[in-house]
């Protein structure tokens, strides 16, 4: 496996425990950052979403899809940006931007572990 299908896979195994806390046992995820509990399901229905992406992030590094691993590096990067947008407008709590540091730092990883492999350049 290489440095870039390892950086997915870690951040596809992040995303499905994630998911699953959240299909499971949303307030315990909830209440672990200082969020209030909730008993709505929207939360577990994005459990779902979150889980369903990680398995497509581990199926991606499994298959060595270098492509995807490319959109990931934008797109992580953007969930980023965006979820500090939400919080500096108020639209969400500040520990919105913890995920959102997940999601750039796995970006980062995958980017430079692509520019070291050849012919899989992030960008």
């Amino acid at each position: 496996m290489s440095g870039a299908a390892r950086s997915v896979a870690v951040f596809g195994v992040y995303c499905a425990v994630v998911g699953l806390v959240l299909v499971a046992a949303p307030n315990l995820l909830l209440g672990a950052v200082g969020l209030p509990p909730t008993g709505e399901p929207y939360i577990r229905v994005l459990g779902v979403v979150v889980l369903v992406l990680g398995l497509y992030y581990l199926a991606a590094a499994r298959a060595e899809a270098v492509a995807f691993f490319r959109w990931t590096t934008w797109g992580r990067s953007m969930a980023f940006v965006l979820f500090g947008v939400l919080v500096l407008l108020g639209f969400a709590p500040r520990v919105l931007v913890l995920f959102g540091a997940v999601d750039a730092a796995g970006a980062l990883w995958t980017a430079r572990a692509m520019r070291s492999q050849p012919g899989a350049r992030a960008g």
